[in-house]
């Protein structure tokens, strides 16, 4: 930092990527540094900076000190990337820089406590987010980047805490997910809010201080931390992090004439054991010309809001319009038909977030309502990054939750909603993302032959902007909806310039066949540890031969695949078990493939608990689309 050289090694070869990244990651770089060495008051602990790119790279980054990897396609970006692109990459560089503080200057004393140094860097890497950014769209982009990936495992039947126990080494690649990248800095944040800025800083300074160059645990955190604050942080650690879950709030209301005559709010576990986790949030009523917001701050079963005696009654309540709050919040089904009084992107995205999380829980709204309030959201919503969250949720629903026919019957009508709303949005950026949505969820003859013309012609709709991946992209969605067989994937490897990205094809090719014996040649190749070696590649090829207009074959695979699953946890790197799991079971929905789990977990009752509970995360969205999917 400073006068002290940096130094990047890539082979990425493309010219733009290169004039328009390089630059951008050195300055990355150095912000990151700068900022960590002020907050922590330690300048950088180590006598060498670098960094190397590397293609398909099995995780975004790892933190060596003076030697961090990073994989190439985040660090290597050009025009054509979207906003939430170059935030990643922003965010993914503070990460593995704050690393160098917490997991290399200080460090676990055994792996129970692995997500300490993943809560931090991931902490850290937003608390440089919010400084680039400004409060506003960090907090969207905390929002957005913590809840629904924490949602997403809390909500499971294998749903785990922050804080795991580890009685031997060779299960302690199982430990990695969500729950620590995720769920973690959304605890942090709220012990923040419990401690105050300051007190947490002062607290987190000391322990870097007292533990450099040293091992520490958490409970020597939260004896250091509990010194800067009268808080009993250790009943709250108690909850949210030596358990697992989430809450869900209810509410109740009475009225007088016009007027609220009282107003509480209650939370429960969402199951398990009772257990109460204490936090902030918002709770905003609105009104047709004004709103009035109320800060919640939850310690118990149950909390009164006395402030609200005597208030007006509005049309409606928004519960965590800040976002800050973490569980299931109800949904007042007035604001459904008023989201025009939601003025803020910060309050959309925990709208939508909340919708979609009440949506699995069979809450409010069925999936093909959800699916249709998403869309009406799409043509109001001018924000990039809830523009892109409303696109996931409206795909995840569309291919999870409704049944084959459902799809069929509204797929056009999707298709053209899509395609118009895109033609009305005026940033490229936005254009681009629904772009996106459009070629995930097509299925029609006309689309079909709009898609081909694209890829051929190489001519994308106007004010977009496609790269080589881009047309890769467009070329898999081409492959996945023949009926006959094609050569798509054998031109687009022609007219791939770069030699990773066609080397990668070659081995994906045989995934994306129509001739199913060549599928299942593909994956029966995946039984040995050397075809696996590319642990990317074998994810996204595991995911084309489980897309849904394929599971008629693929299914056959499922119960071999669960076989694997011990071999690849025993072969594999740490995040190979869970990613190989979402890539198989990601987009099912049948009663068979459910069977197929539960038969396995039956097969197996001394399975080895830490896969098992990966097992039931993987699956989760397959159990609850037996009661969904109707």
């Amino acid at each position: 930092m400073g006068k002290q050289p940096m130094e990047l090694l890539y082979r990425e070869t493309d010219p733009q990527k290169i004039k328009s990244s390089v630059d951008s990651i050195f300055k990355l770089h150095t912000d990151a540094l700068s900022f960590l060495t002020n907050w922590t008051a330690i300048p950088y602990p180590f006598q060498k900076i670098g960094f190397a790119a590397i293609p398909d790279f099995q995780f975004g980054g790892m933190e060596h000190p003076g030697a961090v990897l990073y994989k190439s396609s985040s660090l290597f970006l050009d025009d054509g990337a979207i906003k939430d692109q170059y935030i990643s990459r922003a965010n993914l560089i503070s990460h593995e820089t704050a690393h160098m503080w917490f997991g290399d200057l200080v460090t676990m004393k055994w792996f129970n406590d692995v997500w300490m140094k993943e809560v931090f860097a991931n902490f850290m890497a937003d608390k440089v987010a919010e400084k680039m950014m400004g409060n506003q769209a960090f907090d969207l982009k905390f929002l957005q980047d913590h809840f629904p990936a924490a949602y997403g495992v809390d909500r499971t039947l294998g749903a785990n805490p922050i804080r795991q126990q580890l009685n031997n080494l060779q299960d302690a690649g199982s430990m990695y997910g969500n729950i620590i990248y995720h769920k973690a800095p959304i605890m942090m944040r709220q012990l923040e809010a419990l401690m105050g800025p300051v007190g947490f800083q002062k607290g987190i300074r000391e322990y870097l201080a007292t533990y450099a160059n040293k091992n520490a645990t958490w409970p020597d955190l939260i004896t250091i931390l509990s010194k800067h604050t009268a808080a009993d942080l250790y009943a709250w650690n108690k909850v949210w992090v030596n358990l697992p879950g989430r809450p869900i709030f209810s509410y109740d209301v009475k009225y007088q004439g016009n007027r609220i005559t009282n107003f509480s709010i209650s939370q429960c576990p969402e199951q398990g054991e009772l257990r109460l986790w204490p936090q902030v949030f918002t709770l905003k009523l609105v009104y047709p010309n004004r709103t009035t917001t109320v800060k919640v701050n939850m310690k118990g079963v149950k909390l009164d809001l006395p402030n609200l005696k005597g208030t007006e009654k509005p049309r409606y309540y928004l519960f965590n319009a800040n976002g800050m709050g973490y569980g299931l919040f109800p949904i007042d089904k007035e604001m459904l038909g008023a989201v025009n009084l939601i003025s803020g992107p910060v309050e959309r995205a925990s709208v939508y977030i909340n919708l979609y999380e009440n949506t699995l829980a069979g809450n409010y709204l069925k999936p093909r309502e959800a699916i249709d309030f998403y869309v009406k959201m799409l043509g109001l919503e001018k924000n990039e990054l809830n523009l892109k969250l409303l696109t996931g949720y409206l795909s995840n629903l569309y291919w999870n939750f409704i049944k084959e026919e459902d799809r069929n019957a509204i797929h056009q009508e999707l298709e053209k909603s899509i395609w118009t709303i895109m033609g009305q949005q005026r940033e490229a950026n936005g254009k681009k993302i629904l772009f996106n949505a459009y070629q995930n969820v097509y299925l029609s003859e006309q689309a079909s032959k709009r898609i081909i013309e694209i890829w051929e012609k190489k001519t994308p709709p106007e004010g977009i902007k496609l790269t080589e991946d881009d047309y890769i992209s467009l070329a898999v969605s081409i492959a996945l909806r023949a009926n006959a067989p094609t050569t798509v994937i054998a031109q687009q490897m022609e007219r791939t310039l770069n030699n990773d990205r066609k080397e990668r094809l070659a081995f994906l090719a045989p995934s994306l066949a129509t001739d199913a014996a060549e599928r299942t040649a593909f994956f029966y190749s995946l039984r040995s540890k050397t075809n696996r070696k590319k642990e990317a590649w074998v994810g996204s090829g595991l995911s084309y031969l489980h897309h849904p207009l394929r599971q008629r074959q693929s299914q056959a695979y499922l119960e071999e695949s669960l076989l694997l699953l011990e071999e690849i946890k025993q072969t594999g790197d740490i995040f190979f078990p869970q990613s190989w799991l979402a890539a198989v079971f990601g987009s099912y929905q049948s009663e068979y493939s459910y069977q197929v789990v539960q038969n396995f977990l039956k097969a197996h009752p001394n399975y080895n608990p830490m896969l098992k509970d990966k097992i039931l995360q993987a699956t989760d969205n397959l159990r609850r689309a037996q009661k969904l999917v109707q």
